[in-house]
């Protein structure tokens, strides 16, 4: 094509200028998905080591204390939701450790284990032992081990709620990240507890959801509480309004952050466009002038900005990717516990074609300018 002919022409015999546009477009866009990506790490590692074992949404009586049914209509309504990722019907009772002249509270968390795993993800944050639950055994926390020198195979003996005693055999120790559950958190399996208190089949202390997006919790504790006007329904999202305001306010800052470089990368390629095509007015003339179409003399710098767009969105990327990789290498150096960084690739290609059509853009001002010339009077003015 004539016009992209013509315009790598243009940008080869200015390379300087040329190798200014394409460093501009991608330090901007490195930047852009460094930020973009760090905030997003960011808060997908708070959210999970806030959120990550616990209910996003959380079923109990209407009545502070009393059990709640997991009726057939509650089952089916939410195994329909496709939103839902896990369920896990629970009952807490509160007991106290004994051990010799030294006792302990402890919070008794009971239920299906195949269940209580997709919440909690025991299985994968066993270290000693194993996890497994039958009505003879429980699962205690790392703290609670340390304090107490127990390990898997060791009995425990529990007084219950309602002075009852049991004695479990410990079956694996958990850490969930907490310092606070790791100390005062066991799990069991959940026919124990309805053995010893007022428990009837099918009744727990509390119905504990997972949704697949945090941020999908409220509207699904809506439907619940719609469908079930009897019940109280909590949402992690009010529960800890700090934080979804804390994530909210970052993810605006970082959005006026990131508007802020793609205005400045748009400004720099206008500009350094705008000039060039000062540069080459009476070379556009005289190419007008032998036959050049408006159309073709406008295409030329749309051309260029494809060109450089295309240049620096690659470089953009490596850019990006590269300061992901230093800033990792030198966090890792001083805490190697700090989050991780991840790319998307999804927010790589919106960033790409972000790039790509600001340089577009950009390179509509001169096109138009280009255009609009009358290749007599550029010749006649020498």
């Amino acid at each position: 094509m004539l016009s992209l002919t013509i315009a790598v022409r243009f940008l080869k015999k200015s390379p300087v200028q040329t190798g200014l546009i394409i460093t501009g477009i991608a330090i901007g866009l490195g930047i852009l998905i460094f930020i973009g990506s760090l905030v997003t790490s960011l808060q997908a590692f708070l959210i999970e080591q806030t959120l990550g074992n616990s209910a996003h949404v959380a079923i109990t009586a209407e009545k502070r204390g009393d059990p709640v049914r997991y009726s057939k209509r509650l089952k089916e309504a939410l195994a329909e939701d496709p939103r839902i990722k896990a369920v896990f019907p629970q009952r807490t009772i509160s007991a106290v450790y004994e051990k010799d002249s030294e006792t302990a509270p402890l919070t008794l968390k009971g239920g299906n284990p195949k269940a209580m795993d997709s919440i909690y993800e025991l299985s994968d944050k066993i270290v000693a032992g194993r996890f497994f639950l039958d009505d003879e055994s429980i699962i205690i926390g790392k703290e609670f081990a340390d304090e107490f020198d127990l390990e898997p195979g060791d009995d425990v003996s529990l007084t219950l709620g309602n002075r009852s005693q049991s004695e479990l055999e410990v079956t694996g120790i958990f850490s969930l990240g907490d310092e606070g559950a790791d100390e005062t958190l066991a799990f069991t399996n959940g026919e124990l507890p309805a053995e010893n208190l007022v428990f009837l089949g099918g009744q727990y202390s509390s119905i504990e959801i997972q949704v697949n997006d945090v941020f999908d919790s409220s509207a699904v504790a809506a439907r619940i509480h719609d469908r079930f006007p009897g019940l109280d329904i909590s949402d992690w999202q009010i529960d800890q309004a700090n934080l979804v305001s804390a994530l909210n306010s970052q993810t605006i800052s970082t959005t006026i952050i990131q508007v802020f470089v793609l205005v400045a990368v748009a400004l720099g390629i206008a500009s350094t466009l705008s000039i060039s095509a000062i540069q080459k007015t009476r070379q556009i003339g005289i190419l007008k002038a032998v036959g050049l179409t408006d159309r073709q003399a406008a295409a030329i710098f749309l051309w260029q900005g494809v060109v450089v767009g295309l240049l620096g969105t690659i470089g953009g990327n490596l850019v990006g990717i590269g300061l992901i990789d230093l800033f990792q290498s030198v966090t890792a150096s001083f805490d190697s516990s700090l989050f991780p960084i991840s790319v998307d690739p999804d927010f790589i290609l919106i960033a790409s074609i972000t790039g790509l059509a600001i340089a577009l853009l950009s390179a509509a001002i001169p096109s138009r300018r280009t255009a609009g010339l009358d290749p007599i009077k550029v010749i006649q003015g020498g």
